[in-house]
């Protein structure tokens, strides 16, 4: 009798309970609240988000603009470097230029005494003396680079000589060079003067 009296006093409180649910005003607008702040914090979710995503795009353009700065300014060192490599090779490879284009006069100088001697007998002595200054010239100025460029017996190439004279023979082939004029110089690739020579023609 009394466990029955117990559920019953139960069950006659929870039904209340939900009477007073149904009958109390304020409980709609607590469910209205808690889905308003539900919605609220979905927002604010939202716009942290957008804004993290903002600020990852910014990283990003500035990453992408600091590292194209850098590929310009790696190329333009590296095109530095190169010129400067370039500019340091010419010098060291032609610094002596305008030395020997001086010297070379001294050499027409020995040609012309040296041809000028061929013909007298009694000054032997005089001639080895030139021979050994004319020798110990030459091999100077050769170690600096300086070359002779060859003539006698080659074909005529106007980007190392130069024809003054053409001669009419059969006795060589059209445009062989039959005579050397006067002497031309070079310096590793670089011609300092053409060898004035005379042409073969038909």
């Amino acid at each position: 009798m009394v466990l029955c009296s117990v559920m019953i006093s139960g069950g006659t409180m929870n039904k209340k309970h939900n009477e007073n649910n149904e009958n109390n005003p304020f409980a709609e607008e607590n469910s209205a609240k808690d889905e308003l702040k539900q919605e609220n914090e979905l927002s604010e979710q939202t716009v942290v988000e957008g804004e993290d995503s903002q600020e990852l795009n910014k990283i990003k353009e500035d990453f992408d603009s600091l590292n194209n700065q850098y590929v310009r300014l790696a190329a333009d060192f590296d095109n530095y470097r190169k010129r400067q490599a370039q500019e340091r090779e010419s010098l060291l490879k032609y610094g002596t230029e305008e030395a020997l284009k001086k010297l070379i006069e001294v050499l027409d100088n020995f040609e012309r005494a040296k041809q000028s001697l061929i013909s007298v007998d009694d000054c032997t002595k005089l001639r080895e003396t030139f021979d050994i200054l004319h020798k110990q010239t030459v091999d100077s100025l050769t170690k600096l680079g300086l070359e002779v460029i060859e003539t006698q017996g080659q074909k005529f190439n106007p980007e190392f000589h130069e024809a003054v004279m053409q001669t009419q023979t059969d006795e060589f082939p059209e445009e062989t060079i039959i005579k050397e004029l006067q002497k031309g110089y070079k310096l590793a690739d670089k011609v300092l003067r053409a060898a004035l020579v005379d042409v073969a023609v038909q």
